[in-house]
């Protein structure tokens, strides 16, 4: 019997990014925006500095006025932030200005205070200027109009400052996508709830909540379905508001196995299931009454390293983001490896910077994919083509990095 190949890790993320598209636009106030991405390009409302203004505490000059130096001037009135401009000064005349105060007119710069000396409302100017020192022009930051951000942009705490200082209060983002979690198998328990001796806390859910919460989405909880048919189906009744269901366990062809056979009797359009992939091979996708289903493996390390190469690049194209995966680096060997399989390889390794800024990549003797505590180790992943001859020590790999390189916290 010919063997049937196993599609490539990058047909099968091909066909899951074809499948959905960026979610609708909402508006929401800017109060509310934090991680939030853009749905479209935002213009500035106004012109930011309104007018041109003091950029140091001091006194308002024409420079026309300090040819020689010291000069007295006579101090005609004194502004500050958010003040009307005073009126026109002329010539031998200066004005009392603080930070961020409109210049008057005819002013064309401004003497630091710290270089003058007051009497009364006669003030000696020490030190000559040239025009424009110490100001502001109007819309030296951005002008009416100008288009500040642009779509699919995620916006931060500088962006919303942004924002908000071009007088701008709503966003138009896109709708943040609702994706279902199911866990499945007879093994499994919630974390802290009763047991058996014989069974294992479901840990997959909690991982995956978190991921496609750090993404912007919002994760709905459908529990942990038993080993059968009926229970399997009973979650998947609410699925009308989600965008996306993640299930993990039961896809591979095991007796208990009956994800992919539940769901069949109750509309799942199958796309594919089995990759090239390691860990990660029984990976299943297709449509459940028009919802997009992403059905992870069971093993807790499977399920997670499949998250970061199929999940994050999913949730990113809903928001209107590039579809990218975690990023990709190159890294030398500290160990060798031997051949690859027909399987893409991901191997959870340590990552180093060496003096010379080279990262060095050191592979974790056991990669089993129920191995938890490696994987949370881990710094990056190995990537290993299909069928790559063998890597010595020193030669590059490319990697994926799970976390900033020179990131010592342990978050």
């Amino acid at each position: 019997m010919t063997k049937t190949p196993l599609m490539p890790v990058a047909d099968a993320l091909k066909r899951i990014l074809d499948a959905v598209e960026p979610l609708p636009t909402t508006i929401v106030p800017i109060t509310e925006a934090f991680g939030r991405v853009l749905a479209e390009d935002v213009l500035a409302r106004v012109t930011n500095p309104p007018l041109t203004a003091s950029a140091m505490d001091g006194y308002a000059v024409r420079t026309a006025d300090l040819d020689t130096i010291p000069a007295t001037l006579t101090v005609v009135a004194e502004t500050a932030a958010g003040d009307t401009p005073a009126t026109a000064i002329a010539a031998g005349q200066c004005v009392r200005i603080f930070t961020g105060a409109p210049l008057p007119p005819q002013a064309d710069a401004v003497v630091i205070q710290e270089n003058t000396n007051r009497r009364g409302d006669r003030v000696e100017i020490l030190a000559a200027v040239m025009p424009g020192k110490n100001t502001r022009a109007a819309g030296l930051d951005f002008k009416a109009g100008d288009r500040l951000l642009a779509a699919g942009t995620r916006l931060d705490p500088r962006r919303l400052g942004l924002l908000a200082a071009a007088d701008i209060s709503i966003a138009p983002v896109r709708r943040r996508p609702r994706i279902g979690i199911l866990a499945s198998g007879n093994e499994l328990y919630r974390p802290g709830a009763p047991h058996s001796p014989h069974q294992i806390p479901s840990s997959n859910s909690i991982a995956l909540s978190a991921m496609i919460t750090s993404l912007g989405g919002i994760a709905v909880d459908l529990g942990i379905a038993r080993d059968t048919v009926d229970d399997i189906q009973e979650r998947m009744k609410s699925i009308d508001n989600l965008d996306l269901i993640i299930t993990s366990g039961g896809a591979s062809v095991g007796d208990h196995d009956l994800m992919q056979s539940a769901l069949k009797d109750i509309g799942l359009e199958l796309d594919f299931w089995k990759i090239a992939m390691r860990p990660g091979k029984p990976l299943m996708f297709g449509r459940l009454n028009g919802t997009p289903l992403l059905g992870l493996p069971g093993n807790p390390v499977s399920a997670v390293v499949c998250a970061y190469v199929f999940v994050i690049p999913l949730v990113r194209r809903m928001l209107g983001l590039t579809p990218e995966a975690m990023p990709l680096a190159m890294a030398r060997l500290t160990t060798p490896l031997g051949a690859n399989d027909e399987r893409q390889d991901h191997l959870r390794a340590t990552i180093r910077r060496r003096d010379d800024g080279q990262l060095d990549a050191t592979v974790f003797p056991r990669q089993d994919s129920s191995m938890q505590a490696i994987l949370a180790s881990a710094d990056g992943l190995i990537l290993r083509p299909p069928h790559a001859p063998a890597a010595h020590v020193g030669e590059l790999v490319p990697i994926i990095a799970l976390r900033p390189v020179d990131d010592e916290s342990p978050l």
